[in-house]
Formats: C-alpha cells, sequence, structure tokens
C-alpha cells in the first residue's frame, strides 16, 4: 500500500488486529508494514511510533462498548451493562489488560465511558468523590476480573513461541496442580467431588454474580445514610 494511500485509522484497525493475535509483543512496525502491504517507514507519516500506536488502538476499541440511557433503564441496570460491556471488551482485546501497566490511556474513546460512568453513579446518588471512588471501584473489579484471561492469552503466546504445544503444556500443569490441591480438604473436594471442576477454574456466572454483589453494595451505601 502506497504512503499516500494509507490512512491513520487503517493502521490502527490493522494495529489492533496484530495485538489480538500476538499482544502487546508482538507489535512492531515491520510487521505492522508487512500486514498494510507497505514499508515500515510509511506508518510513520501517520503515528509518531509503537506507543503513540498503541494508545490510539486502546482508545479506538472503548467505542465498542455500547452505552445505556440511565435515565431509562436506571442506574443499576446501567452500570451493569456498561460493566459487563467492558469486561466483553477486555476480552476481545486481551492486550490491554497489561498495557494498564505502562500506557497512560486517554481519547474520546474512553473520555465517553468515563463521563457516562460518572453520570450513572451521580444518578445513583454519588456527587463528586463519591462518584469518582464508585466508577473506580467498579471499573478495578472489571479490570481484575478480565486479568485471567488476558494472561492466559499471554501464556498461550509465550508457550508456542518456545516451540512447545500451548494447550499440552497447560494441561500437564493443571494436572501438577490438581495433584497438590488433592493435599487439601476443601481443594479436593472440588477437583474430586460430583461437582468436580478443573482446578483454578471459576464456577460459571463468577464475574455476574460479584458484579451484583458490588453494586448492591453500592446501593446500600447509599441508601443507608438516609
Amino acid at each position: 500500500m502506497a504512503r499516500d494511500t494509507l490512512t491513520q485509522e487503517h493502521i490502527v484497525l490493522t494495529a489492533i488486529e496484530l495485538l489480538d493475535e500476538e499482544g502487546l509483543e508482538g507489535l512492531n512496525m515491520r510487521s505492522l508494514g508487512k500486514r498494510l502491504g507497505t514499508a515500515a517507514t510509511a506508518v510513520y507519516w501517520h503515528v509518531k511510533n509503537k506507543d503513540n500506536l498503541v494508545l490510539l488502538a486502546g482508545d479506538h476499541v472503548w467505542h465498542e462498548i455500547e452505552l445505556p440511557d440511565p435515565e431509562a433503564v436506571g442506574w443499576r441496570a446501567a452500570a451493569g451493562s456498561m460493566a459487563l460491556g467492558l469486561h466483553a471488551m477486555l476480552g476481545r482485546h486481551a492486550w490491554l489488560v497489561p498495557a494498564f501497566g505502562s500506557y497512560l490511556f486517554h481519547g474520546p474513546g474512553k473520555a465517553r465511558y468515563d463521563d457516562l460512568s460518572l453520570a450513572v453513579y451521580e444518578a445513583a446518588g454519588f456527587t463528586g468523590p463519591e462518584a469518582d471512588r464508585a466508577a473506580g471501584t467498579v471499573f478495578t473489579y472489571v479490570l481484575g476480573s478480565a486479568l485471567g484471561a488476558s494472561a492466559e492469552a499471554s501464556l498461550t503466546r509465550r508457550l508456542g513461541r518456545d516451540g512447545g504445544d500451548p494447550q499440552e503444556l497447560i494441561r500437564e500443569t493443571v494436572a501438577k496442580a490438581t495433584e497438590v490441591a488433592m493435599r487439601f480438604p476443601r481443594l479436593r473436594t472440588r477437583v474430586d467431588g460430583p461437582a468436580a471442576t478443573a482446578y483454578a477454574a471459576a464456577p460459571e456466572q463468577t464475574f455476574e454474580f460479584g458484579l451484583r454483589i458490588l453494586l448492591a453494595g453500592l446501593e446500600a451505601e447509599f441508601t443507608g445514610r438516609d
């Protein structure tokens, strides 16, 4: 692709595809240029550097989250919808979770989400710093809940690059962890009972359960003052 036919949007969308497949460690201008069918140097006419590209990609994916109308559905439903949308987005773009530790993301995509998030908790009755804390608490919960899937994706890529079979290596590790867990009574019932699951596997609907409890706690915090 010629330099004069490249656009920043096309570069960012292609970078997101590469990040989804290869993670942060797999993004470099040479690989990106190859996908775009152009020289790596042509990319620099539209983005400053790799860090700038990650920031642009990181902000772009926030637009994927559908934002509800708090006045139409109520603050609890709106807060839940936004948290579920964020969790799903982080699941699609697992590289964004570790990127929070290295990049200060900003831009209209994230600002759009953050602004409505504050509006939701203000609608619940929280004001000023209280609304900031409520929004931050829910965001931290969602981010932490997405960490497991992000870590698994990163681990799978690393094991694959090392030349092994990622799934086989993970199965072997889980088997060893299960063997150790059998020495402990509560863990043993979870891996060797009627409702046994893989060691360290969370029950279904764990995220939704935690979110429901968290929002109920925020509601109780405010209504308990009356």
